[in-house]
């Protein structure tokens, strides 16, 4: 799936300082070097999502989770994943709306043109390539699905443009299906927390179908983004008011604050 590359901006009126307290000292080697994976005990998975399900809300929720939360149609949700690439939450919140404003199924988009549709969704990341794209996919799914947005995993990947973590999240926030969607943030974080060592994403979610408990597979994409975006980020992670950096490993960490 496209990568959802954005970065929400927390509450207004929830500092970090008084949602989040700095977490207790790790056990560390003499010189802080992160314990290793093998050294361990094994990853408290179960401590850790109740940890965020109880401190993430502080901050605002990724755009696409809160669509599904809001019980946004499937099809809304696939176009705004879409034009979620590489494109700023804030912006695709203003973008999506307007587009939807003129056309909120395949028949409407089609109607409208790929030209149009480019008109209205500018200035997103890429956007003659998604105006491209979004034609493509309402093309097919009036052809093969009646104008309806498949729920079935390996029917959305045959889709023009839709990857893996674009399918994932349209079964998770469009249809409430079980699902793990793998973002660059929740590879990141959970290869740092040493809960899985891989080299891609793709890698990621087929290693977490087989260590993540079931009840855990939807929500992990949206806890993690919101994680990724405002604490532990790519570069010099906020430890000091991650909630859980007690158990994380750091892996790949050589600054943070």
């Amino acid at each position: 799936m496209p990568e959802r590359d954005t970065e929400p901006t927390k509450s207004p009126d929830t500092p970090i300082g008084s949602a989040l307290q700095p977490a207790p000292e790790r056990d560390t080697e003499p010189e802080g070097v992160p314990i290793p994976p093998a050294e361990r005990d094994p990853f408290p998975i179960d401590e850790v999502m109740a940890t965020l399900r109880a401190t993430m809300p502080a901050f605002q929720r990724p755009l696409i989770d809160q669509m599904g939360v809001e019980g946004t149609t499937p099809f809304r949700v696939l176009i705004a994943t879409i034009l979620s690439l590489r494109t700023k939450d804030t912006l695709t919140a203003v973008v999506a709306p307007r587009l939807f404003a003129a056309a909120d199924t395949p028949e409407a988009m089609l109607a409208l043109g790929e030209e149009r549709i480019a008109e209205l969704i500018y200035p997103v990341g890429f956007y003659r390539n998604k105006a491209r794209s979004i034609v493509q996919i309402c093309r097919v799914l009036i052809e093969r699905y009646g104008g309806a947005v498949p729920a079935d995993l390996d029917a959305l990947l045959e889709l023009p443009g839709v990857g893996r973590k674009t399918a994932n999240l349209v079964r998770t926030a469009g249809f409430g299906l079980p699902g793990i969607c793998v973002d660059i943030h929740v590879h990141r974080i959970c290869n740092r927390w040493g809960y899985v060592q891989t080299k891609n994403p793709d890698e990621t979610e087929q290693a977490l179908r087989a260590i993540l408990p079931p009840q855990y597979w939807i929500e992990i994409n949206g806890l993690l983004v919101t994680l990724g975006q405002n604490i532990c980020l790519p570069v010099s992670p906020r430890c000091s008011v991650c909630p859980v950096a007690a158990t994380c490993a750091r892996v790949g960490v050589t600054r943070s604050r």
